[in-house]
């Protein structure tokens, strides 16, 4: 069945192959992204899918944007929080800001997203909340403190919500991508990408199409008897 969703962080890189297989699955989809306009104007006119600007780090730009979403293509069935932030550093040097920007984005901001669509969620009796965390939220990373605290606590928020949603229908994953070959991560020195690939059983950076299958595969309606659960999607490189 068609739904909407909506996908935050969804004009580059795992986000927008999210977008890109969420419409091939037939549901009407927005993009939702935060500073990038070029990006996300390219994006856009390449798959048809609009795309909507605001932080998810701000709770009433959240419920702004939410609101003309609705507006535009109806109640939100599918939420997908994907986006994210990275600020990296030893903890010994970590400053307030780079603490407080990445829980703001990547902690907070499931909180402000998910709240002022989880109601209409609960009424229509149906929905799916689809929340990226990180291999680095379940094995923790040197240099990362903030970003793998965030990670992990989206874990417990999946796992809290998926109890209170499991009576209405209601779905809340999560999916843990490994290294992935985005433009982030592609960015890094080569030595550096050569390192990362000697620690993946199977020998190569994941694809964002691979996490974008997870993804569909969880919003369907036939993924009703899955809820509460962690996907790892990593190449095999942190079994859990």
């Amino acid at each position: 069945m068609a739904r909407t969703a909506l996908v935050t962080g969804g004009t580059r890189g795992i986000g927008a192959a999210i977008c890109k297989a969420l419409k091939a699955a037939g549901h009407d989809v927005a993009a939702n992204y935060a500073g990038n306009h070029e990006a996300a104007k390219a994006f856009s006119a390449e798959t048809g899918i609009p795309a909507y600007k605001w932080s998810v780090a701000d709770p009433d730009a959240c419920i702004e944007g939410i609101a003309r979403v609705e507006a535009d293509l109806g109640p939100i069935d599918i939420l997908v929080n994907n986006a994210g932030i990275t600020r990296d550093g030893m903890f010994h040097k970590m400053t307030r800001e780079q603490w407080r920007e990445v829980i703001d984005t990547n902690l907070n901001g499931l909180f402000n997203m998910t709240h002022p669509i989880w109601p209409g969620m609960r009424e229509r009796r149906f929905g799916r909340v689809i929340n990226i965390s990180s291999i680095n939220g379940q094995k923790g990373q040197v240099g990362q403190v903030n970003y793998s605290a965030a990670k992990a606590g989206d874990l417990g928020f999946t796992k809290a919500l998926a109890q209170e949603g499991a009576r209405f229908g209601i779905t809340v994953n999560a999916i843990c991508p490994g290294y992935i070959a985005t433009e982030m991560v592609m960015a890094v020195p080569e030595k550096v990408r050569e390192a990362i690939i000697s620690q993946i059983p199977v020998g190569r950076l994941g694809e964002p199409e691979e996490i974008a299958r997870c993804v569909a595969f969880l919003a369907a309606d036939e993924a009703g008897f899955i809820t509460g659960s962690t996907l790892t999607a990593n190449g095999g490189q942190y079994m859990i």
